[in-house]
């Protein structure tokens, strides 16, 4: 079974439970990097809040950064249990 399938997000109510979770804490890096990359543009507009607007932008590029490894780690976790529910399937039929 292929990563990335919405078939794999609608199999179970497990499954639907688990990518909503995962929708869940993808938007929120997305709201903590948006965020931390506004609050950063504008404390660089004084020079005693450069270094604090500096980090918010290193912070704000992690939170960018875990956003793809969010769906990633959604996709794979999902198709792991599609694999258990296959092979609980297999286990029934014998």
């Amino acid at each position: 079974m292929p990563l990335f399938r919405q078939e794999n997000r609608q199999k179970t109510q497990e499954s639907r439970d688990l990518y909503a979770a995962y929708e869940i804490a993808h938007t929120i890096a997305d709201f903590g990097a948006a965020l931390s990359f506004l609050i950063g543009s504008i404390l660089f507009f004084w020079k005693d809040t450069e270094t604090a607007a500096i980090w918010l932008f290193v912070v704000g590029s992690l939170l960018f950064c875990l956003k793809p490894t969010l769906r990633l780690a959604r996709e794979i976790h999902l198709l792991s249990l599609g694999e258990v529910d296959e092979i609980a399937k297999r286990a029934e039929q014998t």
